[in-house]
């Protein structure tokens, strides 16, 4: 039996707000809506995920926890899914995703830091000198894949990578 997922009904029984972002499903799942219809909740594909970051969320849907980890993209998790709710193309982005670092960074705050930078693979976190003698961080989006690894390195929690609003959660197209 398939069940049906109603996002703004849950948010509203457990005293969510309704602009609570969805979780990062698989990479390159098309939208949020056409996988909560059609995941069965397998589990598949968090055995099939070498870095152990896929996890059980929200009402047993698998959802990707960056603060285990990266992803490493090696398809794992699409290739034992029997379902059929992925992007054909993989040379596009995993996630409509957008990386932030907050206020409470180390490096924002005068303490040096670069553990973000030291772990991302593409530099798409660079340090520039501003107002003080410690480096802050600059993202470019463009380097930026998605891959999380900067999350799980920093000793602050300050990294943040959610999708980006309206995108791959079943509001647009």
């Amino acid at each position: 039996m398939t069940s049906i997922v109603n996002h703004q009904r849950r948010n509203f029984l457990t005293g969510r707000t309704s602009s609570v972002p969805h979780p990062l499903r698989l990479p390159w799942v098309v939208d949020e809506q056409l996988f909560t219809q059609q995941c069965t909740r397998c589990n598949d594909c968090i055995k099939a995920c070498e870095e152990k970051i896929i996890v059980l969320g929200s009402g047993s849907y698998p959802e990707i926890d960056f603060s285990l980890g990266e992803c490493t993209f090696c398809q794992n998790c699409l290739e034992v899914c029997q379902q059929d709710f992925f992007k054909s193309d993989k040379t596009q982005p995993a996630w409509e995703s957008q990386l932030a670092i907050r206020d409470n960074c180390l490096a924002k705050n005068k303490i040096f830091c670069q553990s973000c930078h030291d772990v991302c693979e593409y530099q798409a976190i660079k340090f520039t000198y501003r107002q003080s003698a410690i480096p802050e961080p600059q993202i470019n989006f463009d380097s930026c894949t998605g891959c999380g690894a900067c999350v799980s390195s920093c000793p602050n929690q300050s990294i943040q990578l959610s999708l980006v609003s309206g995108v791959n959660d079943g509001t647009s197209k």
